[in-house]
């Protein structure tokens, strides 16, 4: 039945320059190589699915989307090829409106989450980085959650209407591996592998948050992709939630991890199947830490308003029974978000706020993810948008200067990145505040501990400081310090001198 014309399709493969006989030959041959050899692609039927929508048969559509993730350079999903067989029909008619829909399926949330992280490790495989799509908007991403997480979408259980109480594993019907060469596919699990899986989040997080998130990427993208594997599969419902929760907090770490690098993109898809594994643990704190995860990436990809869409439906789902904690993690990065845009009483308040909720904590140690945001990084945290605001408003810049004080001071080890983003804005707060001599001291120790980081984040932020010295140019210790940050940092994300 035709469809009508598949857009989708139709963009990736003008993107690839391949002729429509060049992509047949090349799916029959990727079928051959991993045992398809039936596979009779020709060129009427690429016309078709490009012209009336039609949908081929499995393996067809996850052939095409290795084919097309490796030409083009990033991860290509069946869904971003179209080929999805259950369409959002919403109003929406923007391309990335049904993607960004969180899954009533279970297993259809599994079997994207498994065909994504499988992709993205194939690029990492082949070390392929290219052409990246564009980011979603925030309200494209947060209005579709919002009746979820203010309690008005009445869902059913986390572990959805197929979950076995038996005890008995039952394979989700339609959940797929990757056509790749090694073929492997994750099975059930008890609850010893699940306890050895949120110890390993632990291990992953703890790596991140003290050498940044570069070197263990691909580490944690393979455990997700393990994890979903396992998720195709119906477990008893107790099992299901902390197995999907394990997915909700190792695709927050792949989604950190890819910010941090610089894959914005790649991070976002997975902020965005971090809520979706949460709406499928019932854990709407999680949820709701997952969307201050894309909010902070928004910030400081300069979309502030972006990240305020994203915050304003991640607090509308924190209701009474959400730590105060918690709350008050959100509101720094509203914070945060309100003063990039030179908002000082919004962010003021919003500041006191999560002061108040912060003291508010009666030490209730909470989930894993949320053992982070410590007072350090409450003031840490402080700091930033202090300093952000600062740009707007020099009166801000003592406070930055404070409380990036304040978090270095508690800071304990293993926190090496936050600390060496403390460095920097106290740093940039005191070039604000015409104080260069004690700017430069904390500058220069800044630097000095970045090329023990494996996040682009650093550079960024390094790249910020390095704008604010340019009035200072003239002193010779300023001078020699703009020429160290020059010859440390990679060609890419160096600075132009001025």
């Amino acid at each position: 039945m035709s469809r009508g014309p598949n857009t989708r399709f139709a963009d990736l493969f003008a993107l690839t320059g391949w002729s429509k006989g060049e992509l047949a030959r090349l799916v029959n041959r990727r079928g051959a190589a991993v045992g398809q050899q039936q596979l009779s692609t020709d060129t009427s039927r690429v016309r078709r699915w490009i012209e009336r929508g039609e949908v081929p048969r499995d393996p067809v559509p996850r052939v095409l989307a290795a084919l097309f993730t490796e030409r083009l350079g990033r991860v290509v999903t069946t869904e971003d090829l179209g080929f999805q067989r259950h369409r959002h029909t919403g109003s929406g008619s923007g391309a990335d409106d049904a993607q960004d829909e969180p899954s009533c399926d279970p297993g259809r949330t599994a079997e994207v989450l498994t065909e994504f992280t499988g992709m993205d490790l194939m690029l990492n495989r082949r070390g392929l980085m290219g052409a990246s799509t564009a980011l979603a908007a925030g309200a494209a991403i947060a209005n579709p959650l919002h009746d979820w997480m203010t309690g008005r979408d009445g869902s059913a259980s986390a572990a959805g209407p197929g979950t076995a109480p038996s005890g008995a594993f039952v394979r989700t019907p339609g959940a797929a591996a990757l056509p790749a060469g090694d073929f492997y596919e994750a099975g059930p699990v008890g609850l010893d592998e699940v306890e050895a899986l949120e110890n390993s989040v632990d291990v992953f997080r703890a790596w991140d948050a003290s050498r940044g998130g570069g070197l263990q990427r691909k580490a944690v993208v393979g455990q997700l992709n393990e994890v979903g594997g396992m998720l195709t599969f119906q477990h008893p419902e107790a099992l299901s939630r902390r197995l999907w929760t394990v997915a909700a907090n190792l695709a927050v770490l792949a989604g950190w991890m890819s910010h941090d690098v610089g894959l914005e993109p790649t991070a976002q898809k997975y902020f965005v199947m971090a809520v979706h594994a949460a709406r499928e643990a019932g854990d709407k704190p999680r949820a709701g830490e997952a969307l201050s995860r894309a909010a902070r990436q928004m910030v400081h990809l300069g979309r502030p308003n972006d990240a305020l869409d994203l915050m304003r439906v991640a607090e509308a789902g924190s209701g009474e029974d959400t730590l105060p904690r918690t709350r008050a993690m959100l509101r720094t990065v509203e914070a945060w978000a309100h003063a990039s845009m030179g908002r000082s009483q919004a962010t003021r308040r919003t500041l006191g706020e999560a002061e108040d909720l912060f003291a508010q904590d009666n030490g209730e140690p909470g989930p894993s993810w949320l053992q982070f945001f410590d007072r350090a990084d409450l003031h840490g945290m402080e700091a930033l948008a202090y300093r952000t605001l600062a740009e707007h408003d020099p009166s801000a810049a003592p406070l930055a200067q404070y409380h990036a004080l304040q978090a270095i001071d508690l800071r304990t080890g293993g926190h090496d990145r936050s600390m060496l983003f403390d460095r920097l804005s106290l740093a940039s707060a005191c070039y604000i505040a015409n104080k260069p001599e004690e700017a430069s001291k904390y500058a220069a120790l800044a630097l000095k501990s970045t090329s023990e980081m494996s996040s682009r984040r650093t550079w960024d932020r390094l790249r910020e400081m390095y704008r604010l010295t340019g009035r200072y140019a003239q002193l010779s210790d300023v001078r020699e310090l703009r020429a160290d940050i020059l010859s440390a940092m990679p060609n890419r994300s160096r600075p132009q001198p001025v």
